[in-house]
């Protein structure tokens, strides 16, 4: 699945055969490789690929390079299907394996509490055969795939030990003095295989919400062409049709209302209860139901263009995106399977050579562990030690730490109308201080309405030409006011500026219209004081009026600087309005820290000057003029309702568009954040555990394998916790 930008191509894709950290590791390098590659990012827990190249480059030269590394690329990421009968083959494998392990391992247990049983080495040989050719082909395959491509693996380590295990059975059938561990490659491979399909049942769990969003994409829609409706793939359809669209349907594509009304569910999308009332003239978003009423709609957006399918993308990026403290991860991972290899074969050597001077210490351990055996020999001791240090090799649960809580963050963000586009803004939300935020949209609802002017009727068309041209959101009240007036400007204003933070210019005439930022605030100070907004009609730099705009102050705009405060975090006004306008709106919502009068060029210092002294700073707003500090920030979060430019700057975005979502998206960055300095805490310490215990003889293979097992389903286990959070616990 790709997508074409111009500049460069962006491919997602399915990666099937990858079980571990060290699997996606050879992916990646091979893609970093190719010629045209910029970006490349591999997910262990969802089992996806995402790579952005030069144009060019195909997702066919992507799958072949893929193949040639001995995993299988896969050009269309699995849908439900085949995962479900994945997820089914695991299970069957997982039950033969048990259905021989479980009445092994009582036989094995009555062998070892003193019933021998002459017969049973040879039953251990038969029955670790059979579990390897059998349940356990997929780990040769695995290991043959990796051996061909020299590299190891999971399965490599796996298949490994229960070789070994398993050939110490037919050598002590054939006569050789060693004890028989037959059973122990049994354990292994039932235990690997238990450990996937628990593993897989949990991965499916934790991307529930990206399939969610996936189940929102329409498959067919209905379609006014030659004045009839007609029903066709929403693959067929195209920007300018029109789509009809009735109660209970869901909205196939992005689309303006020409005709009808009616009531939409938007909370998949914006994570806000509630319904909304859409009207004649107003867009619907593809994804949302229409629960009363039927409408017609012109397409608008179509294919990778439309909301759905960005917020698709960015959450799909977010996931298959790398945190920092990663990097220190995968520098463990990438030396680990190689050192411990030799630290097991040293190990074994060194019990083989030493033996005798090591048994005092096993005599006093085996009265409290009770599967370490005197009596077994050097060689025994040496392959049992060899073969518990090997099970252990695997970072499994390390590979895991980072992708699965970023799966279940970004899921829960989603669910809650937040888009994280990287993973980075996940681990620098926890280290923010103050938090800079825009006011018109943002603090505010970015809906003013004219309150007052005195600005002459003839100039009014001049001022409706030069707001025609604004993408500010005040500029909206002043279109609204003019339509009202049924005032429709027929006249060729020329040389048309917008200066982000000022106002707009134009030429009529030879004649210079400004309407903008006023000279002088103190003229207008009594207004400015209730939070009306006052922009300033000049005329070859001479006032000639003004008009005055009031913003109404979002619901929810005090609550979330108060839980801003609660978080540790300093939240700074910082906008272009006048002192007095400001101050009158940080009274209202019970905001502190106030810098008005600045241009977009001055939020951008203002943020640099924080970082200078030391402080990590997020920046939330949502129009042009926020987009140098919202990119320089730390931490950029745009509201979803802004302009496209603000979006694409920042780090997090906010689809409702509600203020309350800034505390929402810290919480939950750092909530994430604390997921994964727990799973790696996790990992290092069974790792730290188990290692030391296996050398020195006191780690079963068998345990080995099931603390592997547990050290990975604790890891998802943790990361799943987030996804139990609902954003009104945050708000707590």
């Amino acid at each position: 699945m790709g997508a074409e930008t111009g500049n460069e191509n962006r491919f997602t894709f399915g990666i099937d055969g990858i079980t571990c950290a060290s699997c996606v590791r050879i992916v990646d390098r091979s893609l970093r490789k190719m010629p045209g590659v910029k970006f490349v990012s591999i997910n262990l827990g969802t089992e996806k690929g995402y790579v952005i190249t030069e144009p060019g480059v195909t997702i066919d030269d992507i799958i072949a390079n893929i193949n040639s590394t001995g995993y299988r690329g896969l050009a269309e990421v699995p849908g439900e299907e085949k995962i479900m009968k994945d997820f089914k083959r695991s299970r069957r494998m997982m039950i033969e394996s048990l259905a021989v392990m479980i009445p092994l391992t009582v036989l094995m247990i009555l062998h070892m509490t003193g019933m021998h049983l002459p017969w049973f080495p040879a039953l251990e040989a038969a029955a670790a055969l059979f579990v390897l050719l059998r349940p356990g082909r997929g780990v040769i395959r695995g290991a043959a795939i990796a051996a061909i491509h020299f590299h190891a693996n999971m399965d490599s380590l796996v298949l490994m030990s229960a070789f070994f295990a398993m050939l110490t059975s037919f050598l002590n059938i054939s006569g050789v003095e060693i004890s028989s561990f037959g059973s122990i490659s049994v354990m292994l491979i039932s235990l690997h295989l238990t450990g996937r399909y628990i593993e897989s049942h949990l991965k499916y769990n934790a991307t529930s919400e990206i399939r969610a969003l996936l189940a929102m994409k329409p498959r067919d829609a209905f379609i006014v062409r030659d004045g009839n409706i007609i029903n066709i793939p929403v693959e067929s359809i195209t920007a300018g049709e029109i789509v009809a669209v009735r109660s209970g349907e869901r909205v196939p594509l992005d689309a303006r209302i020409t005709e009808g009304s009616c009531t939409v569910d938007e909370s998949m999308i914006t994570g806000e209860p509630g319904r909304v009332l859409r009207k004649e003239g107003d867009e619907l978003t593809g994804g949302t139901v229409v629960e009363n009423g039927s409408v017609k709609a012109e397409v608008i957006r179509t294919g990778e263009d439309t909301f759905l399918a960005r917020m698709i993308r960015l959450v799909e990026d977010a996931q298959s995106s790398k945190v920092p403290i990663q990097a220190m991860a995968d520098r463990i991972t990438g030396i680990f399977v190689p050192a411990i290899f030799i630290i097991a074969v040293l190990s074994g050597l060194t019990w083989w050579i030493n033996y005798e001077s090591f048994r005092p210490f096993l005599s006093w351990a085996s009265s409290y562990v009770p599967w370490i055996s005197t009596g077994t020999g050097a060689e025994s001791t040496a392959t049992f030690i060899f073969i518990a240090v090997l099970v252990i090799a695997c970072p499994c649960a390390l590979g895991l730490a980072t992708p699965m809580a970023l799966i279940a963050g970004s899921g829960l963000a989603a669910r809650n109308g937040l888009l994280i586009k990287n993973g980075e803004a996940i681990q620098t939300a926890g280290s923010i201080t103050t938090v800079f935020i825009d006011k018109t949209g943002t603090i505010t609802e970015g809906k003013p309405s004219v309150v007052s002017h005195t600005i002459a009727s003839e100039h009014l068309p001049v001022l409706l030409a030069l707001e025609n041209s604004s993408i500010h959101p005040l500029s909206s009240a002043i279109k609204e006011y003019c339509a009202g007036l049924s005032i429709n400007p027929q006249i060729n204003v020329s040389d048309i500026k917008e200066t982000a933070g000022s106002g707009v210019t134009g030429i009529l005439d030879s004649i210079e219209y400004f309407i903008g930022r006023p000279l002088d605030n103190s003229i207008y100070s009594s207004m400015m004081s209730r939070g009306e907004t006052v922009m300033e009609l000049r005329i070859n730099g001479a006032a000639a009026g003004y008009i005055s705009v009031a913003d109404p102050v979002k619901k929810d705009s005090a609550e979330a600087l108060t839980l801003l405060k609660q978080l540790g975090v300093r939240p700074v006004m910082l906008t272009g309005d006048s002192e007095e306008t400001a101050r009158a709106v940080a009274a209202a919502t019970g905001i502190d820290d106030v810098i008005s009068r600045v241009k977009p060029e001055e939020k951008l210092f203002r943020v640099q000057e924080v970082q200078k002294q030391g402080g990590h700073v997020c920046m939330a707003g949502d129009g042009i003029n926020d987009a140098a500090a919202l990119k320089a920030a730390d931490l950029g979060i745009a509201l979803g309702t802004g302009t496209d430019i603000s979006i694409e700057s920042a780090d997090i975005i906010i689809t409702s568009g509600r203020l309350i979502a800034v505390p929402a998206a810290i919480s939950i960055s750092r909530i994430t954040f604390r997921k994964i300095r727990q799973n790696l805490f996790r990992a290092s310490v069974y790792n730290l555990v188990a290692i030391p215990a296996a050398i020195t003889g006191l780690m079963h293979p068998a345990v080995a394998e099931i603390c592997m097992i547990l050290s990975s389903i604790s890891v998802i286990l943790n990361s799943a916790g987030i996804r139990k959070i609902n954003l009104q616990e945050i708000k707590k």
